[in-house]
């Protein structure tokens, strides 16, 4: 497989959320806000960025008997990383994503990358799917984070796109609205794929 492929497969063919159908509690929990959606991104994507190199380049040094467990220690530290990062630099997205970012240790997105590719993958390609899958994962949080902003506020980015009396539907920005968008794009996802053949 070329290296494009490795970047590349996140985005529509193993979308980790709208096809793999991996880390729905942060999906669901905190894209009340398309800025949720980057926010979360961003740090899943460094965490999978880094781990995946790391892990790749150590695997040869790893027993597999404790496999599992150093690949948590390395995505621990990096958690570790964007968790004191986004605390000292971005403290009200820190406050609005709240127990989500420590929880990406236990993300399981990045522990099935560790496990599935980096681990058997050479530091380049890992490197790449990480970045894809990361890419992915966060384009499909914003998309429903900005569709539930929109129908539940009337915002975007907090700007606001109709008046403030106009009525919006509340719903979509309490749980059961995460389900129902959640919903419509695994199914909008699935429809395209096998209507493109992907």
């Amino acid at each position: 497989m070329s290296n494009l492929k490795y970047f590349t497969n996140g985005f529509i063919k193993e979308n980790p959320s709208l096809v793999l159908v991996l880390g729905t509690c942060p999906t669901l929990a905190v894209t009340t806000a398309a800025m949720n959606g980057i926010g979360m991104g961003a740090a899943t994507t460094f965490v999978l960025v880094f781990s995946n190199l790391l892990i790749a380049a150590l695997k040869n040094f790893i027993p597999d008997k404790v496999r599992i467990a150093a690949f948590i220690l390395v995505i621990a530290t990096f958690v570790t990383i964007v968790d004191l990062v986004m605390k000292a630099y971005t403290p009200d997205l820190y406050k609005t994503l709240g127990i989500f970012i420590p929880l990406i240790v236990v993300n399981c997105i990045i522990l099935g990358r560790a496990e599935a590719f980096a681990q058997k993958n050479a530091v380049v390609p890992a490197i790449l799917d990480g970045l894809g899958m990361g890419i992915g994962f966060t384009l499909a949080i914003t998309l429903m984070g900005a569709i539930r902003e929109v129908l539940g506020n009337g915002t975007l980015f907090d700007i606001r796109l109709v008046s403030q009396e106009a009525r919006t539907i509340l719903i979509f920005i309490l749980p059961p609205g995460a389900f129902i968008t959640y919903g419509y794009l695994i199914a909008i996802m699935n429809s395209y794929k096998k209507k493109y053949n992907i």
